[in-house]
């Protein structure tokens, strides 16, 4: 019975027609695309489509020597799934996720007869997490080092009339609200971040942790747990989490002075839930690397301020502009810098921009345009 309805839960967020079945170079399923799509050197970018409430935007450009950052879109009949999986210490916790975490939501959704709950969500976080442990378990002699790979993961689920948020890590989802009759757009946060350099981050991971004075150890001006990373959640960083994987072979440069009786970090995502309202305009997904060079205000204002095709690309370019101002150097020149030596300057940015059609979301009533959309595959 339960696969039954997994079977039938399933088909409602996977795309449909005849293109169906088939990926193409860039890791697009489905039909019913609208605008141009393409790259612009280490930027690729799909300047609008359409999704189950409406047209989004979606971009991404490569700093690192292999892309960390993973970002998909599934949308059907049934609704609306969006991550954003920023990757660290390389890609392999970012691409298993991207593989892995949105059929565990399937699953779970099913379990619950096709409901999404904060419940639901939370056990396909805690399924991919264990479902990371266990590969890095399975290689240990052969790949220490994915040991040592996470990901912050940033989930939004549009799904009657209802935006979940769940989010590890320091991505950040940033709402688009009109402001009653001014014409005038607010910026409202909705993800919670877990990253060190906060001080209600600090003082969570002191209580959780009381016996440990060096939880958070502050080293060149920014806080690091352990003194080590930055963030305080993730799927992955095993290492930090068993201390089966705190050892020899892994890079000693990851292994604690001490021994570890407790996790210390974790995988557990602050949850929200948000009813969308009729002055809700768009949502903005982006990976921290977009909001180390834009306030939400300046994001949101870039968005509100230009025809929806293109947003993802324009606020990249708008970060990239900043990035290059902050070094005295033109946008022009750093274009020209390849990728490895192009992380000195920024990190991976990912960004997905929702446009809200609630004339669609109202009547609970979606356009013709299921799509399962994963960007820069072959990066």
């Amino acid at each position: 019975m339960l696969l039954a309805l997994m079977n039938l839960f399933s088909l409602c967020w996977k795309p449909f027609g005849r293109d169906a079945d088939r990926y193409d170079s860039i890791g697009v399923i489905g039909s019913n695309f609208a605008g141009r799509e393409g790259r612009e050197g280490l930027l690729w970018f799909r300047d609008v489509g359409k999704y189950a409430s409406g047209d989004f935007s979606m971009a991404v450009v490569q700093a690192n020597q292999v892309l960390e950052d993973q970002s998909q879109i599934e949308s059907g009949p049934l609704g609306t799934f969006v991550g954003i999986y920023d990757g660290h210490g390389g890609p392999d916790a970012s691409r298993y996720v991207c593989d892995h975490l949105f059929r565990h939501f399937q699953a779970t959704s099913a379990e619950s007869h096709g409901l999404v709950t904060a419940e639901t969500i939370e056990r396909a976080f805690r399924q991919t997490e264990d479902g990371y442990t266990a590969l890095v378990s399975s290689t240990w002699n052969a790949r220490p080092q994915i040991a040592s790979a996470g990901t912050c993961c940033l989930v939004g689920v549009i799904f009657q009339q209802t935006l979940f948020v769940a989010n590890v890590g320091d991505s950040r989802v940033v709402l688009g609200k009109k402001v009653g009759n001014t014409g005038g757009m607010a910026a409202i946060q909705l993800s919670t971040e877990h990253n060190a350099n906060l001080e209600a981050v600090r003082q969570e991971l002191k209580e959780s942790h009381p016996h440990d004075p060096q939880i958070v150890v502050l080293k060149h001006g920014v806080w690091r747990v352990k003194g080590i990373i930055q963030v305080s959640r993730s799927i992955g960083d095993v290492y930090l989490k068993h201390p089966q994987f705190n050892r020899e072979p892994l890079n000693a440069k990851f292994r604690l002075p001490e021994p570890m009786h407790m996790p210390i970090m974790s995988a557990n995502p602050s949850i929200l839930s948000h009813p969308l309202q009729p002055n809700d305009s768009f949502l903005i997904f982006a990976s921290d690397g977009l909001w180390e060079h834009l306030s939400n205000e300046k994001a949101v204002d870039i968005v509100n301020s230009n025809p929806h095709a293109g947003s993802a690309k324009r606020l990249i370019k708008a970060a990239l502009h900043e990035a290059a101002r902050k070094r005295e150097m033109r946008y022009s020149d750093l274009r020209k810098i390849d990728k490895k030596v192009r992380r000195h300057f920024h990190d991976d940015i990912s960004v997905i921009v929702l446009f809200l059609n609630h004339d669609l979301i109202s009547r609970g009533t979606v356009l013709d345009s299921a799509l399962s959309l994963r960007s820069a595959l072959d990066h």
